[in-house]
């Protein structure tokens, strides 16, 4: 074989093992359920569980925020931040978490949320099971 023949060959194996390793990061939001049969992270999509309540001491620990998401099934966790309350949590309408299961708790290592937007003239409420009601 010709040596640019085996430099064209080992360039296309490296392309593809590139391609197949981007491949495999890539994840779509997960349930509780689903994070909790595995050790990897996880992208976990829901509602915050008012009726549960925060758990945020800034006095005794800033980076310790708890509280309970619900996930698109219903499932009720509780959930560890190692960090400090995120600025408007109380507003958020819908919550993305990142992080792994552990023992029962879902470790976020992010917190994203999705608020209502200000610019919004329409008055909403948003329900304690996570439903957004309009008002006229």
């Amino acid at each position: 074989m010709r040596k640019s023949a085996i430099i064209g060959l080992i360039t296309i194996a490296i392309c593809v093992c590139f391609l197949v390793s981007l491949n495999a990061d890539t994840s779509s939001y997960s349930t509780f359920s689903e994070a909790a049969r595995d050790t990897r992270e996880f992208h976990v999509m829901g509602f915050w569980a008012k009726e549960k309540g925060i758990y945020y001491d800034a006095q005794k620990d800033a980076n310790h925020f708890a509280f309970f998401m619900k996930d698109e099934k219903g499932a009720v966790n509780k959930v560890v931040y190692n960090g400090t309350k995120p600025q408007d949590f109380e507003r958020s309408e819908k919550l993305v978490l990142i992080g792994e299961m552990k023992s029962g708790t879902f470790y976020a290592s992010k917190i994203l949320m999705k608020c209502p937007s200000k610019y919004n003239n329409d008055l909403v409420e948003v329900k304690q099971d996570g439903k957004v009601e309009k008002y006229n």
